[in-house]
């Protein structure tokens, strides 16, 4: 894998890329063979480590005036909320099928190892709503892909998405338009 670049340009941004870097576990063949999952677990065991990351995530999306975050099942909920506080904006959690216990609307999408689908209830955002999308990890953009379409469907506005981690060899960025993606950190 290659060696990880930031998003980020200051000092401090690198030292916090560094610190991130240095915390997240590399847990091969998990889910399954071949694939490296990027365990951030560490990260969210340090109070103040978690505080500047979900700080810097928030922080290309401060005076955009967003409405609502969308975390997605489910580490994007570790990050969603506090950073839906941090842009005083309501959280929408985006769930597996059969978690909401109300009216929802569904979203399938293929992952880089299987396929899945996403619901949302259908009151969560609508028209007017402008909506950041939170997870930790981008990939081939599947699930992000899938959560946007949601928003639409809704008569939300994608302002950006925002993640801890963003796999460059994969075509997440490019899937969800470059310009709106914001990642902490790249491989």
């Amino acid at each position: 894998m290659s060696q990880s670049t930031a998003l980020l340009s200051s000092p401090q941004d690198s030292t916090l890329r560094a610190q991130v870097d240095a915390r997240l576990r590399s847990i091969p063949d998990f889910p399954k063979p071949g694939v490296v999952f990027k365990d951030m677990t560490p990260v969210l065991a340090d109070p103040q480590l978690l505080g500047r990351v979900v700080d810097e995530m928030a922080a290309p999306f401060m005076g955009q005036h967003i409405s609502r975050v969308v975390g997605v099942e489910a580490r994007g909920f570790l990050f969603g909320a506090p950073i839906a506080l941090k842009l005083q904006a309501g959280l929408v959690p985006a769930r597996k099928p059969g978690k909401l216990p109300w009216r929802t609307r569904t979203e399938r999408y293929a992952l880089e190892y299987g396929e899945d689908a996403l619901q949302v209830h259908e009151d969560a955002v609508g028209p007017g709503d402008r909506v950041l999308i939170v997870d930790d990890l981008l990939a081939t953009g599947g699930t992000a892909d899938a959560a946007a379409r949601l928003v639409k469907q809704l008569g939300g506005e994608v302002v950006g998405f925002s993640f801890l981690i963003a796999l460059d060899f994969l075509p997440g960025r490019e899937r969800l338009g470059r310009d709106k993606v914001h990642a902490l950190l790249s491989y």
